[in-house]
């Protein structure tokens, strides 16, 4: 028994149809991936950036605490006038 003619009014067939639902919800699935990989990305380079900052910050302090450590003990006015 031979098929009959597609209907001119409905051009997708039900695999059609079918595919095209998978197809969608495939993309709507990888748009909410995306987007909480992004959220959690940018949480994660908040998070470095201050952990970043804090480490400068402490490397900084630590070089002007040495250095106001040198200059009160007169380590650096000797070794100056020594020269």
């Amino acid at each position: 028994m031979p098929l009959p003619p597609p209907c001119p009014l409905c051009p997708f067939t039900a695999a059609s149809l079918a595919g095209l639902k998978a197809t969608v919800l495939l993309l709507l699935v990888l748009l909410i991936k995306s987007r909480i990989q992004i959220r959690f990305f940018s949480a994660l380079g908040v998070l470095l950036l201050v952990l970043q900052t804090l480490t400068v910050l402490a490397v900084g302090g630590l070089a002007g605490a040495a250095l106001l450590a040198a200059l009160a003990s007169g380590w650096i006015g000797q070794r100056s006038a020594a020269a």
